[in-house]
């Protein structure tokens, strides 16, 4: 079993019961899905088709070695002259986690990959929404441990979505940090 979904069982159902007043343990907020996108839409923008191919199968390479699961690529809905952005051309992709997968990524992201990033001093307390879902951007992906940064000729962006089932900012927040996010002290 994952060590947060452990301790989201043993010691966040009762915290927040206490805290907030839950009568039922089943409407205690909880993590249902964590996306993981990014978006490149600049860089492949004057490339050939045949170049644009080729850097769709390295995103999809290093977002399946990052995820542990198949990006799905995402299209443009409608057509910027402005940006040289064609309806339907690939912009991006992004990876929806569910279940073990979700709670694998998460320990790896809290655990590893966020004390590895440079200058980091702790999640920002406005990164959580007014829905009690978190943000968090990512500038390099070469911070991750599967990534080698030798083999990786073009860094990307990410950008995590923790989506959670609190009804406020306060219940979300809460919840992050009995879950031992390093989140900021406000």
């Amino acid at each position: 079993m994952s060590e947060i979904k452990d301790k989201y069982e043993k010691k966040v159902v009762a915290a927040m019961q206490e805290k907030f007043g839950y009568k039922n343990k089943m409407s205690v907020p909880k993590i249902q899905k964590v996306v993981v996108n990014t978006g490149f839409g600049r860089i492949i923008g004057n490339k050939t088709k045949d170049e644009q191919r080729k850097f769709s199968e390295y995103v999809i390479n290093n977002f399946s070695q990052i995820t542990g699961q198949k990006p799905v690529l995402t299209a443009a809905r409608t057509s910027i002259s402005s940006f040289k952005l064609r309806e339907g051309s690939v912009i991006g992709s992004k990876v929806t986690l569910r279940g073990k997968k979700m709670y694998d990524f998460l320990e790896k992201v809290v655990n590893i990959v966020l004390p590895r990033s440079r200058d980091f001093r702790g999640i920002n307390t406005m990164a959580v929404d007014k829905g009690g879902n978190l943000n968090i951007g990512i500038k390099e992906h070469i911070i991750f441990p599967e990534i080698s940064p030798e083999k990786s000729p073009i860094i990307l962006g990410l950008q995590i979505t923790v989506t959670t089932s609190a009804n406020s900012k306060e219940e979300g927040l809460e919840l992050f940090r009995l879950l031992d996010f390093p989140i900021k002290k406000s």
